[in-house]
């Protein structure tokens, strides 16, 4: 037996001492099923070494014996003219991508068609020699541009399209080969007819008996390696015998998963076609209902090739005669993150791969699709839709379109009452604070303005919304359009906004795909990311109770971001929160504040409490008073009849009207806001920090642990940070420092001192330089890189989506500075932590907002020596994976 050809069975492996690369890809993937002992048809590979140089008369004796073995195995003969075994041809490249086309249907000649159509009818007969010339073509038509014989390549090239034609072939998107080709296909003929037709294309005698046309063949095949400068002696040649699922009575052709590539689930899922060769035209039936037997079989194959390649394997077989074969297994492309999620835990559980393995073996990024609902793609089929825009929070969302908050809530009050529907959509030109209420209770928000940073697209990331930014959208009155899409107000659409692919929105309603994140293996999941976490750890934004209970449970060690302003924005609140802004004296303030006050301190305990042992750190009000105003005529009048109602007399509009502009900023942002509104109208962050204190000594007196940070906003030096925590006394002033605040309120309620500290966020440029100052007034930072990305950059993050496209083309920035952390930044971020820390050593650091969900920001945080990241309830398993991995790397790296 020549040593360059080398046969494999399912009881017949090649030895281990012929090198892998002599057998190719596809020769190695053919040894490796042997190895495992399944089903798999008997060939033979002749290797890297002869597949160039092939000498027919040299090989015959050797192919045809172990022809003969095979013959055995399969329970046919080679030649034979009533039953005759047919061949594949596959050229193995070493290569993951190549042209070579795989050829069929080897044994298919004169005196041997009879036969093989009593098996299988004369119609597949003649279809399968169809086959055979079209594999046989290209290699000579690859043999004709080789040698450069332009006029005989172009006519086998013609008859190669129409062949591809009359077989039916799909292109490689899908579309049938010529299907803009009208010309009639010629009439059927009968398999010989075929090869009396085309013969003349193929060396003499190709189809006069079957060892001359294998041996014709694989010497055509060897002299176009041979002469082909992409093979370069590294390409192997596969034989093996070929199977039917239409041939016999106990017959049947399918392909399954190893388990459902949607749900995970540890069962099989595909088809199998009684009596069909291939599933082309057929329905099929469900592939848990085929014999027993043949089940169990293959079960066994399936979890065994899940086991050896740790993923999700497809699976292709036929059953000839009641016997099962192993046709081809290959990877999955098209799966959920659930189920490779739940492949992996299965792994662990059976100790086939260790935890190390599990983490690494997921991108943190996919974990998006996890967290939120999925579209059922067979259920927008015929939809008319719309696809593009700026992915603002991913998921998928149904609902009736309202465009206006108001709108929105009011439909949903009537939703409640009349138990319909309560799904909707909120669509809107720009979102302001005030819509915060409506995203809060819609499924999704579509926008025309901003993008991944906006404001719509933060609150839904927040409140696990889906958001989706198009700047196309127009509404006009009752009517949106997005290109040519249109829907009014009470249509319902769907949104789809994938984190990989293209959003899209549809008019109609889609079927979803629920997440449940027990059910999807993702709670188990995080606890084994949590096992590497070290000294750095995940923090969460939560401005309410629910927020923080949900957080808790995606693995959240505390809240690194209590916004208090989105407090005031509920609905019962935001015209006492108006009151106060608007009160004529600092008295009628006091009043309403005592009122705010209340409220505060059930929101502070309720988030406290469900953190009870972990640090929440509670930013004071932080936004524009602009934010707080009325926006339309509609919600200017909801305001003055509430006026009216409270002062039982109709309030002047024009004094109301005048108040509101008399706190318009030209540039709000960088206005009053912050720890500015503190130093004006220092009663309203004293109301917070009672709120605070009452809440903490509350839950002191129950026995539960609070640990309150509170966090001072938009601080460009020490002196404001100073004034805030620590108050200061001029002549005829003294302004109460939130240390007085606490000392006053622990005498007067007798109560030993709750542990907490005084901070602040660092999101402006003078006060990440100056951080060794006001380290000394603050115990820690946290680092609020949306702001100090604009202040940095000078780039509205609202506004940024008009003018970036244009940046992104002449390559005047790199990606989202919204998303990855811009260099300068990272850069103030490092130069804060060294000099804070100079001034405190044991000052703590976090950075919070969506920046900290990036896994690429989260190693630079880990690498910088911050403590935590803080990010959306939705992100904290994102951002938990991310630093797991990190830390597994940094293992590996000082070992």
């Amino acid at each position: 037996m020549d040593s360059r050809i080398h046969f494999f069975s399912q009881k017949d492996i090649i030895p281990q001492k012929v090198k892998p690369e002599l057998l190719g890809i596809r020769g190695r993937q053919a040894n490796e099923f042997a190895e495992l002992g399944f089903p798999i048809l008997p060939g033979m590979i002749l290797d890297t070494e002869i597949a160039s140089d092939i000498n027919p008369k040299e090989i015959k004796k050797d192919v045809f014996d172990l022809l003969g073995k095979c013959a055995k195995i399969v329970g046919k003969k080679f030649g034979d003219i009533e039953n005759p075994l047919l061949l594949k041809v596959v050229v193995s490249s070493n290569l993951a991508i190549t042209t070579y086309p795989t050829l069929h249907n080897f044994g298919l000649v004169r005196p041997t068609i009879d036969g093989f159509a009593k098996w299988v009818g004369a119609d597949f007969a003649a279809n399968e020699v169809l086959f055979l010339i079209h594999g046989m073509m290209m290699i000579e038509e690859r043999i004709k541009e080789l040698e450069d014989k332009p006029k005989e390549k172009e006519e086998i090239s013609a008859r190669i399209k129409l062949l591809k034609r009359m077989l039916g072939m799909k292109g490689p998107s899908n579309e049938l080969h010529g299907d803009d080709d009208k010309t009639p296909l010629p009439k059927k003929k009968t398999a010989a007819a075929y090869m009396d037709e085309y013969e003349k294309y193929f060396p003499k005698g190709f189809f006069d008996d079957a060892e001359s046309q294998l041996l014709l063949t694989l010497s055509e095949i060897s002299r176009m390696l041979k002469i082909d400068e992409q093979n370069d002696n590294d390409t192997a040649l596969l034989i093996q015998p070929m199977v039917y699922g239409n041939y016999g009575k106990d017959s049947c052709s399918g392909n399954f998963f190893s388990r459902n590539v949607v749900t995970g689930d540890k069962k099989l899922q595909g088809k199998y076609y009684t009596g069909k060769f291939n599933e082309l035209g057929e329905t099929g039936h469900e592939i848990n209902k085929i014999d027993p037997a043949h089940l169990k079989e293959l079960e066994k194959i399936a979890w065994t090739l899940e086991d050896k390649f740790k993923e999700i394997r497809q699976v292709r077989f036929t059953v000839e005669n009641g016997k099962l074969w192993l046709i081809e297994q290959r990877l999955v492309d098209q799966k959920s993150t659930q189920s490779d999620l739940k492949l992996l835990l299965d792994l662990k559980n059976r100790k086939i791969v260790d935890a190390t393995y599990v983490v690494k073996a997921i991108d943190p990024i996919r974990l998006n699709e996890i967290l939120h609902p999925v579209i059922n793609a067979a259920s927008i089929k015929g939809f008319k839709s719309w696809k593009g825009g700026i992915a603002g929070a991913p998921g998928a969302a149904i609902g009736r379109v309202y465009f206006s908050t108001d709108a929105l809530l009011d439909a949903k009050r009537t939703a409640i009452q009349q138990g319909a529907d309560g799904r909707f959509i909120l669509v809107l030109e720009s979102s302001f604070a005030e819509d915060v209420k409506a995203i809060e209770v819609s499924t999704g928000v579509l926008t025309a303005e901003g993008g991944y940073s906006a404001h719509a697209s933060v609150v839904a990331r927040q409140y696990g919304k889906v958001s989706l930014v198009s700047p196309i959208l127009k509404i006009k009155g009752k009517k949106a359009t997005i290109g040519d899409l249109s829907f009014s107000e009470g249509d319902y659409i769907t949104i789809d906004v994938p984190f990989h692919g293209q959003s899209a929105v549809y008019l109609g309603i889609a079927d979803l795909i629920e997440p449940n994140p027990k059910e999807s293996g993702l709670l188990e999941f995080i606890g084994i990311s949590k096992s590497f976490l070290k000294k750095f750890h995940v923090r969460c934004n939560a401005d309410t109770p629910k927020d923080a209970l949900l957080s808790l449970s995606f693995g959240a060690d505390g809240v690194g971001l209590c916004r208090t302003e989105h407090m005031f924005f509920k609905e019962d609140r935001i015209n006492v929160f108006r009151d106060m802004l608007l009160s004529d004296d600092k008295k009628e303030r006091q009043k309403v504040l005592d009122k705010l006050q209340v409220m505060q301190r059930e929101d502070f305990y309720g988030i406290m409490k469900v953190m009870a042992g972990r640090e929440v750190t509670i930013r004071l009000l932080d936004s524009p008073l602009h934010e707080f105003m009325p926006h339309n005529p509609d919600e200017l009048a909801a305001y003055i009849s509430h006026v009216a109602k409270v002062k039982k007399t109709k309030p002047s509009k024009a004094d109301i009207v005048a108040k509101i502009e008399a706190l318009h900023e030209f540039n709000p942002m960088l206005g009053h806001r912050g720890c500015r509104i503190a130093v004006s109208y220092p009663e309203i962050y004293a109301m917070q920090v009672k709120a605070i204190f009452q809440a903490a000594y509350k839950l002191r007196a129950e026995k539960i642990d609070a640990q309150p940070e509170i966090m001072v906003p938009i601080v460009m030096n020490m002196s404001e940070l100073k004034l805030i925590a620590y108050g200061k006394k001029i002549e005829g002033s003294n302004y109460l420092g939130i240390v007085d605040i606490e000392e006053a309120l622990r005498k007067e309620l007798k109560a030993k001192v709750v542990d907490y500290k005084i901070g602040t966020m660092i999101e402006l440029p003078a006060a990440a330089l100056s951080a060794g100052e006001i380290a000394k007034y603050g115990r820690f930072f946290s680092f609020g890189t949306n702001d100090l990305t604009q202040t940095t950059l000078g780039i509205s993050r609202d506004d940024f989506t008009t003018f970036m496209p244009d940046y992104t083309l002449f390559d005047l920035i790199n990606g989202n500075p919204f998303s990855t952390l811009d260099d300068r930044v990272k850069e103030l971020i490092s130069i804060a932590t060294h000099r804070g820390r100079l001034t405190r050593p044991d000052l703590f650091i976090g950075l919070c907002g969506e920046h900290g969900a990036n896994p690429d920001n989260v190693r630079f945080c880990m690498d910088t020596g911050l403590d935590y990241v803080s990010c959306s309830p939705y992100s904290v398993p994102i951002a938990l994976l991310a630093v797991a991995q990190a830390e597994i790397e940094r293992a590996v790296s000082t070992n």
